[in-house]
């Protein structure tokens, strides 16, 4: 007897062993289980959302059934600018643009490239003060001064589905974007202006380093054919943008090609030149003859209000014609800022 309870005895305790180690693997389990899950649920937490970026005519036009169409065309407008409003119309009564640029030229990727005059956001800002009329315009008045200047043409009618269609595609553009996007597209990018006059040599250096590839030795651009639209544009001559554009100002020129140029290698915050190459390059090609605007000398009623590097009179001073396109510029800001205590950076 004694020693069928000594059996039974161990019987049991093994048996408790067991039940033991049975509640330890489970609970190691299901500790592993719910580490796991601990785990994955911190990793989705940490995990950080989708960077913002502009809208893209391609996939985010889906909820804007409405108008959709009207979109699409404006962005159209800006990317195939002399087929459908320009020399290369089929319909004459809509040539509106007198060059073969497209608005996307200097607006780079449909206008959704930081430091290139981006639309993103643009639309919020209007209406605004405008010191080349000397009074607050509206956005259409904005796209017509650049048919009439960088795309050497005529002002789009106000009531035309072409005006509607761009106003909507940059206000499409202008949906949802947050404060300190919208700040980072805006215009272009900063230079440190040298306190020199420009060199065209040392630019000339630079353009055949940098920019013959696309713009060629001459600066006439590439494409494919006479009554084609082209790959890379010109950057002087008859066909490329007149004498009162914005781009005709060479620190307004050289903060682009900062940002841009070479193209396809510069950006907005990895810039290929250095201030003062950009600073040359730009005078280099503002040298060369391009078309005239019409009444030019009209712009800037209040002539105090122009920037110092427009290269067209009359000033609101008596420095040289050459010294207000080529520069130095600094003793022009501070002469401004001395005799009418208005600073200026352009």
């Amino acid at each position: 007897m004694k020693e069928f309870r000594t059996a039974f005895a161990r019987i049991r305790l093994l048996l408790l062993l067991c039940g033991l180690l049975l509640v330890v693997a489970f609970s190691g389990i299901l500790g592993a289980q719910l580490g796991w899950a601990d785990a994955w649920l911190s990793y989705e937490q940490a995990v950080e959302p989708e960077p913002w970026r502009p809208r893209d005519i391609a996939t985010d036009l889906s909820d804007q059934q409405a108008n959709a169409g009207l979109i699409r065309l404006g962005h159209d407008l800006i990317t195939r600018t002399p087929e459908l409003i320009g020399p290369l119309a089929e319909d004459v009564s809509k040539r509106f643009a007198g060059n073969n640029l497209t608005c996307q030229n200097c607006h780079l990727k449909a206008g959704t490239q930081a430091g290139a005059g981006s639309f993103v956001g643009v639309y919020n800002r209007f209406p605004q003060f405008r010191a080349r009329e000397n009074k607050e315009g509206s956005l259409f008045e904005r796209i017509d001064g650049c048919m009439e200047r960088s795309m050497n043409g005529i002002k789009l009618p106000a009531d035309s589905e072409e005006m509607k269609a761009m106003v909507a595609y940059m206000q499409w553009l202008s949906e949802e974007v947050p404060v300190e996007e919208e700040e980072k597209y805006k215009g272009f990018t900063t230079l440190e202006l040298p306190e020199i006059k420009a060199d065209l040599t040392i630019g000339e250096a630079v353009f055949k380093r940098y920019c013959v590839a696309c713009h060629g030795e001459n600066g006439q651009g590439i494409r494919a054919g006479e009554n084609t639209m082209y790959q890379y544009p010109p950057l002087w001559g008859s066909d490329s943008y007149n004498h009162g554009a914005g781009m005709h100002r060479v620190i307004t020129a050289a903060e682009f090609i900062k940002a841009n140029m070479p193209y396809l290698l510069a950006t907005y915050d990895k810039p290929v030149l250095t201030d003062e190459e950009a600073y040359h390059v730009a005078a280099y090609i503002n040298s060369f003859e391009r078309p005239q605007k019409h009444n030019a000398q009209a712009d800037f009623p209040d002539v105090k209000l122009k920037p110092v590097s427009t290269p067209y009179g009359p000033w609101a001073d008596t420095f040289p014609a050459e010294q207000h396109k080529y520069g130095p510029f600094q003793p022009i800001m501070r002469f401004y800022e001395q005799q009418y205590n208005i600073k200026k950076n352009k």
